[in-house]
């Protein structure tokens, strides 16, 4: 009997682990048990937990769990990468040698399956929020990130949770267009890279975008979040096949979106 072909790529975002979310945990795991094991490459694009400290927290019971499961997806053949979220930006080089991944800049362009695709974790196309916009710039400067690690762990995890409140409170007088990307940050990335395809998430609105310029068709794909632990579970993933064919996955593997590729 012939083998099927693996599945080229897997993409997935903001599931946001934490031990308050234990069925959201167990849906992941078994993700990288099963789907994950079937792919050549697995993408993660930011926000895989609700927050990272610093890469000294590994030795965390929660994230060490999730470190080995990332690494036994690695030790099994699959080529693991990485695109930090606005929750686990300080995700470094520990945590990638730990896991066997690869650290990805944001945005990343790369030939996958034959396809020319933007991926990014989206916070930086929001550019609407200018509140958020001056937040990201100063906590992705290394200095700043040099002077947050050298703080004890107890208190850079003090300061993400009076972080993580404060941006809860800011969210509640945001309307729903000012948190979503912006068309003309969309519109210059592809521009500017030349690709037909983008996948992030962030903004945990999935869809799938299709627009022309130049008669040329331009697809962006907005991956979900992740939460099994709410009264509507929802979570998923896209999925680039061996024919070249993105599909989106739902938490269950139950097929609600397809594409055919170029």
């Amino acid at each position: 009997m012939e083998a099927q072909p693996r599945t080229v790529a897997l993409f997935i975002s903001d599931l946001h682990l934490q031990e308050a979310m234990p069925r959201t945990l167990q849906a992941f795991l078994a993700f990288l048990r099963g789907p994950a094991r079937q792919a050549q490459q697995l993408y993660v694009l930011g926000d895989l937990f609700e927050y990272w400290a610093g890469d000294d927290d590994m030795a965390a019971p929660f994230n060490t769990r999730i470190v080995q499961a990332l690494r036994a997806v690695s030790d099994a053949g699959v080529a693991l990468y990485w695109i930090a979220g606005n929750r686990d930006f300080l995700i470094g080089p520990a945590f990638a040698a730990a896991t066997g991944a690869v650290l990805l800049p944001d945005p990343y362009v790369a030939d996958i399956g034959g396809q020319s695709m933007i991926l990014a974790h989206g916070d930086a196309q929001c550019t609407d929020d200018a509140g958020y916009m001056a937040f990201r710039s100063e906590v992705r400067q290394p200095a700043w990130q040099a002077a947050f690690l050298a703080r004890s762990l107890a208190e850079r995890k003090a300061i993400i949770a009076s972080m993580r409140q404060g941006s809860r409170e800011a969210q509640r007088s945001k309307s729903n267009q000012i948190m979503d990307v912006n068309g003309a940050a969309i519109t210059a990335l592809f521009d500017s890279t030349g690709a037909g395809v983008m996948i992030h998430g962030h903004t945990h609105r999935p869809a799938l975008h299709v627009t022309h310029s130049s008669d040329i068709e331009r697809r962006r794909y907005v991956l979900p979040d992740w939460d099994l632990d709410s009264e509507a579970p929802h979570g998923g993933w896209i999925v680039l096949d061996a024919k070249g064919v993105l599909h989106r996955l739902d938490h269950n593997a139950v097929e609600f979106e397809v594409s055919t590729g170029p």
